[in-house]
């Protein structure tokens, strides 16, 4: 896409990956215990079969005579500048390149961001972050999985975060499955804006007798310690977050699976818009870009003017 003096074009995913081990040595084609570890002195770089054909438009770009300087507008993150480097790295590309920073896509946000371009070069170290991520990854995932594989005769995949995360769920898996449950009782004695909790008592017996020998008696207050403490407001609510409190207020059924399903969670859980409320089936969490901010006053001026103590009428709705 051309205009205003740009020429748009875009990445999807990695266009340009680590190279597979049989790249370095014909011989690592065939899984070896004896040929571990596998750690690439120099490392290699490969463009990914199926995206060959962006990568020969974007390489063609960059080469273009009237093409003098480019702009990295991949997400704002480690991953995204990952991505815009590889190809330019392997495009062979020399011209120097602007940075779009931005966390907001609304029109207004892209504006500021292009009339604020940073150099390339302050995010040198974003890319080698993400690149040392990279090689983690591959010489852990590659010695791990070929280490099990070989050992036990069976594919075993390991990956540096993979495997980790596998073993906490197995273990809490292992709690859950073996947790025995407990019964206990709770002692709740006092008058008014006093009172005072025992939990877990094991025993009614003990739970009554302790309730019993604090009837009809006087409390005595034998300390007194006033603090001053800043509470901070609630994080802005994500979709399970609001989905556990509405539930229970609206009586609404949402699917065992629906927070591991987006695509289940718009098609099955319950529309609130039945109810007289707006849905956004977003998958933020409880954080706001910076870019939205200018937007929270005029809403929450909107939403102060409805009575939420219940479900809003439909006439209600904007």
């Amino acid at each position: 896409m051309e205009g205003g003096n740009y020429i748009v074009s875009w990445c999807f995913g990695h266009l340009v990956e680590l190279a597979d081990a049989s790249s370095y040595d014909e011989r690592y084609a065939k899984w070896r215990y004896d040929d571990l570890p596998i750690v690439p002195e120099s490392w290699m770089f490969e463009v990914t079969k199926d995206k060959a054909q962006q990568f020969k438009v974007l390489s063609s770009l960059m080469k273009d005579k009237r093409v003098t300087e480019l702009v990295c507008a991949t997400d704002a993150g480690r991953e995204g500048e990952l991505i815009f480097r590889l190809v330019y790295d392997k495009a062979g590309c020399t011209k120097p390149f602007k940075r779009l920073w931005i966390s907001s896509l609304e029109d207004s946000a892209i504006r500021e961001g292009f009339n604020h371009l940073r150099d390339g070069k302050e995010y040198d170290r974003l890319y080698e972050a993400a690149l040392s991520r990279s090689k983690a990854d591959w010489i852990v995932g590659i010695n791990g999985t070929r280490l099990f594989t070989t050992l036990y005769h069976k594919k075993l995949v390991v990956g540096r975060v993979q495997t980790p995360t596998l073993a906490m769920l197995v273990e809490r898996d292992g709690k859950i499955s073996t947790f025995q449950k407990e019964k206990y009782f709770n002692v709740h004695v006092g008058k008014g804006d006093l009172t005072a909790d025992l939990e877990k008592v094991k025993t009614e017996e003990e739970a009554k007798r302790i309730a019993a020998a604090c009837e009809k008696k006087q409390a005595v207050v034998s300390s007194l310690k006033r603090e001053t403490k800043t509470v901070n407001p609630p994080k802005l609510y994500d979709l399970t977050t609001l989905q556990r409190e509405a539930k229970p207020i609206l009586r609404l059924h949402c699917p065992a699976d629906a927070r591991s399903r987006p695509d289940a969670l718009r098609k099955e859980a319950p529309d609130l818009s039945a109810h007289g409320q707006s849905v956004h089936h977003g998958r933020y969490g409880g954080h706001c870009p910076s870019g939205y901010f200018h937007r929270l006053p005029p809403a929450s001026a909107f939403l102060r003017r409805f009575d939420y103590s219940g479900p809003c009428p439909r006439d209600r709705q904007q």
